[in-house]
């Protein structure tokens, strides 16, 4: 199965981490919302490889949000999937929060697709009252 998904991230401090080619970025504590595509193969395995990732599972980075969940001071809180649906863009700007300007869009037009957010349950709830469902 494909599709879009949001995942929802807590930060429990703020650090400064190198986002590989982005160089160092400064992240404020708190909550923040990635949207990513899965269409390619694999299709939402890639949600369990981020999620194998964030549990220090994994250590191989790929996208920009590798590095961010790689940190010790993040924790994947939820993931949030749109099947068979391209809403990458949308959802990052739809959704509650700041872009992260050039984090995670080095594919398209947008400012970003990570957004420093106001709190997990924001994200949560205005991810699921657009259609997504909570993966696992």
């Amino acid at each position: 199965m494909s599709g879009t998904y949001v995942l929802v991230i807590d930060l429990s401090r703020a650090t400064t981490i190198e986002i590989g080619a982005l160089g160092d970025r400064k992240f404020t504590a708190g909550a923040y919302a990635y949207v990513g595509s899965a269409f390619g193969p694999g299709g939402f395995s890639r949600v369990e490889r981020h999620r194998e990732l964030a549990a220090g599972e994994r250590e191989t980075r790929h996208w920009h949000v590798d590095y961010l969940l790689g940190h010790p001071a993040a924790r994947l809180e939820a993931a949030i999937t749109f099947p068979d649906v391209d809403r990458e863009c949308e959802l990052a700007t739809r959704l509650p929060g700041e872009s992260v300007p050039g984090f995670g869009a080095s594919d398209c037009d947008c400012e970003a697709h990570l957004l420093d957010a106001p709190t997990a349950a924001a994200v949560r709830t205005a991810a699921i009252d657009t259609g997504g469902v909570v993966d696992g």
